[in-house]
């Protein structure tokens, strides 16, 4: 009766053991807790001034969050995001490939929430806004990986589908179109010429003509004149 009563109990902590194992294992695949959200009620692509809402986890518990520099997708301009709503203190700076919103640290623990307005968004079906979340002791978390599975994953926007009749916008940065400038004027060639002098009275042949017989004629009485004296 030993034996068969020992049996059962051998199978339930061997159960047991497996249970745990495989908890580890899925534990151990699974992506990070803590994370980077971005929301917005209703975002549609190409809608405009749409406001975007993000949270930003912490993960320590030795320093707080100063900074999150957000790489903007393809299609959004670091000129059309402004900052809307942010912890008190923190700032908006545009770059050449996104912004960074940083301010005083915040207390150990406590989440990054803020929010920017976009002038435009882009004619897409989903947004990545890859993060970088800097703390107070320049401990910097990346979360920068798009797809499924990933243990850093990069803020996700879904958009519905563009409204009828939508069209996208230029940026606010973008420079306005120059007026043409004027093309230099160009010296005028031959035949233009000729056909100015016909247009416009005598050739400029018949000009030269004239004026050698002037001169020729000048000559004639000057010397006519010296003779009679003589």
């Amino acid at each position: 009766m030993s034996r068969i009563t020992a049996l059962p109990r051998a199978l339930r902590r061997t159960g047991l053991a497996t249970s745990v194992a495989a908890a580890a294992v899925v534990l151990a695949a699974g992506p990070a807790f803590a994370h980077v959200e971005v929301e917005s009620e209703g975002a549609q692509a190409l809608a405009k001034n749409v406001r975007l809402g993000f949270e930003a986890e912490s993960e320590s518990d030795k320093a707080g969050i100063t900074e999150l520099k957000v790489v903007l997708p393809e299609g959004i301009a670091s000129a059309d995001v402004k900052l809307a709503d942010g912890p008190k203190g923190w700032k908006l700076t545009a770059g050449s490939d996104g912004y960074t919103v940083k301010g005083p640290a915040l207390p150990v623990g406590e989440n990054a929430e803020y929010a920017v307005t976009v002038r435009q968004l882009p004619d897409a079906k989903e947004l990545a806004f890859k993060t970088l979340q800097t703390y107070s002791d320049k401990r910097v978390d990346r979360w920068i990986e798009i797809g499924e599975g990933g243990e850093n994953p990069a803020p996700m926007l879904k958009l519905k589908a563009a409204a009828p009749g939508a069209k996208p916008e230029g940026s606010a940065s973008s420079p306005e179109k120059a007026a043409p400038s004027p093309e230099p004027s160009k010296p005028a060639s031959a035949d233009e010429s000729a056909k100015k002098d016909d247009e416009g009275g005598l050739p400029t042949g018949a000009w030269i003509g004239i004026g050698a017989a002037v001169v020729v004629l000048a000559g004639v009485s000057v010397y006519v004149a010296r003779r009679r004296a003589s």
